[in-house]
């Protein structure tokens, strides 16, 4: 299928970018490209102009900076996924992204693309709300940082205002703690029909899932069943049941909601079986 009719501008650098985003409001920002031009294929979206980002340098690259992990938005999956020093001091997030598509989605994708897109099933917003991510937003009016959250809003809908740019993303380094990733896959898709992650820290437990409802959640439930205790296989197994009521859950053709809070106890107990080591 055949986009509908639309302008391309490409951005040299972040002040550029933002100008032609603030000339340019009902434009949007082309990143990695493998979420917003299939939905311009199937006419989901049509926007009347695409600004392109992905070659602005300064959105790129991964770095220490004291106590804290900064990633620039346009730093592609496959530079994660590769990453000495993330697969060092945050290992889950090169095991997250070895589980998206394929090759060519992985080279092409890129972190902010994939938060600012906020789709319900992505991979990456579940560790970040594990991570306890933050997220810095640059905008007409300068400068803001967001906790991931409060990033996700809703269905594809974020916190990002009008004229905004997803600039960075900032981790806390927990140097001893341990963390995985655990998903279902769509067979077609590799979208996360249910994926959980979770971050051990001590006897403290952060746990997201992304695939089940409208935007990637905390498992409050699953934090509190397993606050203050060792994790051993009996531990978890009875803190992985009945997470999330099903009655708010997504459901589709590949699982239903009860179906899916199913998996949202499958998929927390072997990310927590993985990240103790059992």
């Amino acid at each position: 299928m055949y986009t509908a009719p639309f302008s391309y501008k490409k951005a040299n650098n972040l002040s550029e970018a933002l100008s032609l985003l603030q000339q340019n409001p009902e434009a949007k920002l082309l990143a990695g490209g493998h979420s917003l031009i299939p939905a311009m294929k199937l006419r989901l979206a049509a926007p009347p102009m695409l600004i392109d980002i992905s070659k602005v340098a300064e959105l790129r690259g991964i770095r220490r900076d004291g106590d804290t992990l900064v990633i620039g938005a346009m730093t592609t999956y496959r530079e994660l996924e590769t990453s000495d020093l993330l697969k060092e001091l945050c290992p889950i997030i090169p095991q997250a992204v070895s589980l998206i598509g394929d090759p060519m989605v992985r080279t092409k994708g890129t972190i902010g693309g994939s938060l600012a897109h906020a789709d319900p099933a992505a991979d990456l917003p579940a560790s970040m709300l594990a991570l306890g991510a933050q997220f810095k937003i640059q905008g007409p009016s300068g400068s803001r940082v967001v906790e991931a959250e409060q990033f996700f809003t809703g269905m594809f809908s974020t916190a990002l205002q009008e004229g905004e740019i997803l600039t960075e993303v900032h981790i806390p380094i927990r140097s001893e703690a341990r963390m995985a990733y655990a998903k279902f896959p769509h067979p077609a898709s590799r979208y996360a029909v249910v994926g959980v992650a979770v971050v051990v820290d001590g006897n403290s437990v952060r746990a997201a899932v992304t695939g089940a409802g409208e935007h990637a959640m905390r498992l409050t439930k699953l934090e509190q069943a397993l606050a203050g205790k060792p994790l051993t296989a009996e531990n978890i197994a009875a803190a992985c049941q009945g997470l999330l009521p099903a009655d708010n859950l997504n459901h589709d053709l590949v699982a239903s909601k009860e179906y899916r809070a199913h998996l949202v106890d499958v998929m927390a107990k072997r990310a927590l079986m993985q990240a103790a080591g059992l």
